[in-house]
């Protein structure tokens, strides 16, 4: 009985369900060897010979199927049909490489789509592994590890609180770091449009735009203030106008290709809200169900037995007009080879989505948009009417125009529409109107513009950005965007992608230090050697070895870098961020404090980094690097007096802003402050929020049991309330400042039950009585159930024994055979000290010396 080895369990589930009681399909869970996360994996001295483990999540299953091939002779590979799936079979066949002597045998099939069809005709098409797909991944594999391995701890030694940097993940960051600069340094200019709605003799109402100003075709910046705005409404408002010419046209929409990667992303984002990662998960469910084709892909064309299934679909629900006279075919314009080559498409065109009942609301939506945008991409094109009418002043001085559009046939519309990052208004019908006709001015206004600013990246256009660039594939898209934001160098707001200073920070160093390698265009072509690789038609070594000489030498070149060299290249780099002009003109760089002092990047010892004055120590003027507008307006911003006449104050600070109640002065060197918590804007606080913030730690009153206080707080895990030393956890800092005494005393008690955590020592169960060698002898509650404790010594107490029938012979019975057990232990521990009274008798023979450097060996290893 064959054994095939697939991914996922899910997947196996839907396989075996096709295969049938003759093959054992089992699951590996993903990858199971990894490169050890720890110098030396990759050894370029070595030609870049790989050190790969088994993870220990893994090893169950790797003896799973090994303990299949015992009874079975034939491996089948069935991972998925792309790079990553092709790394997974060789993985499986190296780590089971000792099962696999006597004359085993392995195959690797591969299939688009999980249906019993594919599956089965896939078995009938075994193939060995494809080498150039997995010296591709090795190639990637490898590259990624040093880069990783050898910038990040460039950046935590020189950068202090930046956490990692990544061959594609930096350069991803760059382009939200650049964006934002870009927004910064925008100047809005000022623009004006004039509008007039026009009546026809009809009595018909249209809008229309003007044009044509003193005889001349209007340039967008042609008015750019409300007075030249104003002189043109009289223009108009002082003549009369007629219908000068209608042109209608014909114009065709056709449908968009079938979805890819990024695509599929790109709209999942545009219609749902949902992140790449969501999307992808999504897609993983579907696939596995074997409701749509593999979710990994770079192509747009479809099977021709899929093309026919959709003709006949759209004939059978939208009728014989709505199928074109030949098949659409579509180009793949993307670069990469390593990839599955087919689009993202249903594996059943008749199963529309409500037929199928997905359970899951994700699943649901994104199968709807996949099931419909593969039928309107074999749909005909939609017939559209653009019609054109200029209105002119029989003077010819003045001139306005209306456009409007009529979908004469919907076509491929009736089905599907794509989304819009930035949304256009529609253009409506115009009314029927002829050459020469008067029409009657209803009204004229004028409207004031600003020019907009280049949006925030989201991540349906990022994954655009990127595939325009050639940088990335559609396995990496999801994964570079998680990490970007699981290492807080970039926030989402509103779907927005925004660079944290912590992000600015790394992509300035970079950018001044390794400029190479965040190049768009070096990446790329990186990225292009390596589908070189996958091809067949490049050495992965020597891509491996071009790229190690140049990066090493670079990162050797930074090594006699000192922190303040690489501050005030970032400070430069930064500076129109760091010091944005202030409203006055006055020196953005001058201390606001001392006012002689200047700016200057500098780094905190706990991390990051922070804005401080040059005078330090006679000035402490400090605070956070983000800076702007805002933060300009909230330091020192005075909220008001509090009742005995102390002015409270809103400060940016180094670490965010806070609230301060009075000055500091000889009499008073620490006045009272509090930090707002997360989620609290600074620009809409008031002087109540502050008093409560400043009037923390809150006390409730004494507690029932034992009369001590009870307070509520917000600390450096958030807000909380506090008994003795049991500290419980609020859901929502709004609560602290509104807990009623029941209500602190019901989550106080749920965290006793739960047993101790952090801040909170356990109490005794029971207490049992003393030892004969002395200390008390206690029952504990345990996270595996209760235990008797005597000094250092824990016994764990046995299922039949209860804690409340526990005696002390019995506890004194089970510490004796615990500490018994641990003697072997503590008898090696107390060999150590004789070890140490032997080195001077070393020192004496003269053999300390050869002894040192294996002594130092021994210590590097552990």
């Amino acid at each position: 009985m064959p054994v095939v080895v697939v991914e996922s369990p899910a997947k196996a589930k839907t396989i075996n369900k096709y295969l049938g009681p003759d093959f054992t399909v089992l699951a590996s869970y993903g990858h199971v060897r990894d490169l050890p996360p720890k110098d030396g994996s990759v050894d370029p001295e070595a030609g870049f010979a790989m050190s790969w483990e088994v993870a220990a999540d893994s090893k169950k299953h790797v003896r799973a199927i090994a303990e299949a091939l015992k009874t079975d002779d034939m491996l089948i590979l069935a991972t998925d049909p792309d790079r990553e799936g092709e790394a997974i079979s060789w993985h499986l066949q190296e780590a089971l490489a000792p099962s696999l002597k006597k004359g085993k045998k392995v195959a690797r099939v591969t299939f688009n789509a999980i249906t019993k069809d594919a599956v089965t005709r896939a078995m009938q098409e075994p193939r060995e592994i494809d080498t150039p797909l997995v010296e591709a991944y090795l190639a990637r594999r490898a590259l990624d590890y040093l880069v990783g391995f050898t910038l990040s701890p460039v950046l935590w030694r020189k950068l202090p609180g930046a956490k990692s940097a990544g061959r594609v993940q930096s350069v991803c960051l760059r382009l939200i770091v650049e964006r934002e600069m870009e927004i910064e340094a925008f100047r809005a200019r000022e623009f004006w449009t004039v509008g007039a709605t026009f009546k026809t003799p009809r009595g018909q109402e249209f809008d229309a735009r003007l044009t044509t100003l003193g005889g001349k075709k209007l340039d967008k910046f042609d008015m750019p203030t409300a007075t030249s705005a104003e002189m043109a409404v009289q223009a108009v408002t002082s003549r009369t106008f007629a219908v000068q010419s209608v042109e209608a046209k014909p114009a065709t929409r056709n449908p968009y290709a079938p979805f890819m990667t990024s695509t599929l992303q790109q709209e999942a984002s545009r219609k749902f809200g949902f992140g790449a990662k969501a999307t992808m998960n999504a897609a993983q469910r579907l696939y596995e169900a074997g409701l749509i084709t593999y979710m990994r892909t770079d192509g747009i064309d479809m099977a021709p037995e899929a093309v026919a299934a959709a003709r006949a679909e759209i004939g059978k629900r939208f009728g014989a007009a709505y199928v074109p006279e030949i098949p659409r075919i579509y180009k793949n314009k993307a670069k990469n080879a390593q990839e599955a080559h087919e689009c993202i498409r249903p594996t059943d065109m008749a199963a529309d989505p409500d037929s199928l009942r997905l359970a899951d609301a994700d699943q649901r939506k994104l199968y709807d948009l996949i099931w419909k945008r593969t039928l309107a991409s074999q749909m005909a094109a939609a017939r559209l009417e653009r019609t054109t009418v200029d209105i002119l002043s029989p003077d010819g001085q003045v001139g306005f125009r209306a456009t409007g559009q009529v979908v004469q046939f919907d076509g491929f519309l009736a089905i599907y529409d794509e989304g819009r990052d930035d949304e256009d208004e529609d253009e409506g019908r115009l009314p029927q109107l002829a050459n020469g006709e008067a029409l009657d001015k209803r009204r004229v206004t004028p409207d004031q513009h600003f020019t907009q600013p280049p949006p925030r990246y989201t991540e349906a256009t990022l994954v655009k950005r990127m595939e325009e660039l050639g940088i990335g594939r559609p396995s990496t898209y999801a994964s570079v965007l998680t990490t970007i934001v699981d290492r807080e160098y970039v926030k989402k707001d509103k779907n927005r992608l925004i660079p944290e200073d912590k992000g600015r920070l790394v992509t300035a160093f970079l950018a001044n230090f390794f400029h190479k390698y965040v190049e768009y265009d070096f990446t790329a072509d990186l990225e292009t050697e390596l589908d070189d690789v996958s091809a067949g038609t490049r050495d992965y070594k020597d891509v491996l070895a071009r790229f190690w000489r140049d990066f090493s030498a670079a990162v050797a070149e930074t090594a006699d870098l000192r922190i303040g060299e690489v501050l005030e290249k970032i400070d430069d780099f930064l500076a129109p961020h760091l010091y944005p002009l202030r409203a006055d003109g006055s020196d953005p760089r001058s201390c606001p404090t001392c006012g002689t002092g200047r700016l200057h990047l500098k780094t905190a010892r706990s991390g990051g980094a922070f804005i401080g004055c040059g005078n330090y120590p006679e000035c402490r003027y400090t605070r956070p690097i983000s800076t702007g507008e805002e933060q300009q307006a909230v330091d020192g911003r005075i909220l008001g007096q509090d009742a005995a006449g102390n002015e409270i104050s809103l400060r940016a600070g180094r670490y965010g802003p806070y609230v301060q109640r009075g000055e500091a002065s000889e009499a008073n060197p620490k006045p009272d402050r509090a930090s707002l918590p997360k989620g609290w804007a600074a620009d809409t606080l008031t002087l109540e929020r502050a008093l409560d913030l400043l009037g923390l730690p809150r006390l409730l009153g004494p507690h029932p049991d034992d009369g001590a206080q009870i307070e509520a707080a917000i600390g450096r895990f958030g807000p909380y309330v506090k008994h003795g030393s049991t500290y419980a956890n609020l859901p929502d800092v709004e609560e602290v400042f509104t807990i009623g005494m029941n209500r602190a005393v019901e989550v106080l008690a749920q965290k006793r039950a739960r047993g101790p955590g952090r801040g909170a020592a356990a109490e005794p169960l029971r207490s049992l009585g003393d030892h004969p060698d002395g200390g008390a002898v206690v029952v504990m509650p345990g996270k595996f159930g209760p235990y008797v404790k005597w000094e250092k010594v824990n016994a764990t107490l046995p299922k039949d024994i209860a804690p409340e029938a526990v005696t002390l012979d019995e506890a004194l019975a089970l510490i004796a055979e615990k500490a018994g057990k641990a003697g072997g232990k503590k008898k090696a521990a107390a060999k150590k000290p004789a070890a140490k009274k032997a080195a001077p008798k070393a020192a004496a023979k003269g053999k300390s010396a050869a002894k040192k450097p294996a002594a130092r060996k021994s210590a590097a290893k552990v």
